[in-house]
């Protein structure tokens, strides 16, 4: 049995802090973990600013409203889907991915959650498990899935080395110099065409 692992922003959907940078106009929010390897480095640098412009949830919610699956994005998920089990593995985080969800005609994804104040502000977020999206690809092995991954991030790299056949798509320059050894796509349907062949 096959189990695609895929990353949500920047794959499916445009990274919703560069959305929200430009909406806000805070250009250091365009910050993502194409950039920074640290994640928890960065979500504390991103609460911080969001404190220091008094900008809460509802801010961020309002913009996500307005952002879309990305052109063809929702085809190849349901082409995946017809053909495999596919499940998004994503750091952002449920208060954050459910419209886009609708958006993709509701695929399971497994995020994390923001700690939010009865006033709106973010005050923290939690993790599902460290390391959740190497931790979900070795639980699913561990009951007998072969995994096939594919991210475009700093934080994708481990669940893409772990899984049986693994794929940068959108990726930066340096990851993909840093990685010659992995497949790096820039179309959804080569994309498709190398998953098909790994199953």
């Amino acid at each position: 049995m096959n189990v695609v692992c895929l990353d949500l922003e920047g794959v499916l959907v445009p990274e919703i802090w560069i959305a929200f940078s430009k909406a806000s106009g805070i250009p250091e929010l365009k910050r993502t973990t194409r950039d920074e390897p640290d994640y928890d480095k960065l979500m504390k640098w991103r609460l911080g600013i969001l404190r220091d412009h008094g900008l809460g949830l509802r801010e961020i919610q309002r913009v996500i409203q307005t952002v879309d699956p990305m052109p063809g994005a929702k085809e190849f998920l349901d082409a995946l889907r017809e053909i495999t089990q596919v499940i998004i593995l994503s750091d952002t985080f449920t208060q954050f991915a459910t419209p886009l969800m609708k958006k993709l005609g509701w695929p399971t994804i497994f995020c994390n959650t923001l700690e939010v104040a009865p006033d709106g502000m973010v005050t923290g977020y939690k993790m599902r498990v460290e390391k959740s999206k190497l931790a979900t690809v070795r639980v699913l092995q561990s009951v007998g899935f072969d995994t096939i991954a594919a991210g475009d991030s700093y934080n994708d790299l481990a669940m893409i080395q772990a899984s049986k056949a693994g794929f940068l798509f959108r990726s930066t320059e340096q990851i993909k110099r840093d990685h010659p050894e992995l497949p790096a796509f820039e179309e959804y349907g080569e994309l498709l065409s190398a998953i098909r062949a790994a199953l």
